[in-house]
């Protein structure tokens, strides 16, 4: 896999808001967002509960897809609540 997305890869999937993010980049995006604290509240793995870094969380997260999920589904909501509270008219 390429470690950036070519132009045709790139129209192949215009709505995934996934492609072309690393596992790295999802993660510190969802730690600068929520912390460590509430991303270990939020998806109760050691690997954020306890002495947690990114990448002792990637080596995790890699060998387990079920966990790679969560991580995913909660970025995707991360970027909703977002895009929510920046709308004009929000009530955030």
């Amino acid at each position: 896999m390429p470690a950036t997305p070519t132009p045709a890869s790139a129209a192949a999937q215009p709505r995934n808001p996934l492609h072309g993010l690393t596992l790295e980049a999802i993660l510190n995006q969802l730690v600068a967002h929520y912390g460590w604290a509430e991303l270990g509240q939020r998806i109760p793995v050691r690997c954020f509960t306890s002495e947690p870094s990114v990448a002792s969380s990637l080596k995790f997260l890699r060998k387990t897809p079920w966990a790679r999920d969560k991580v995913e589904s909660l970025y995707l909501f991360m970027l909703r609540e977002v895009r929510r509270a920046a709308a004009p008219g929000s009530r955030a």
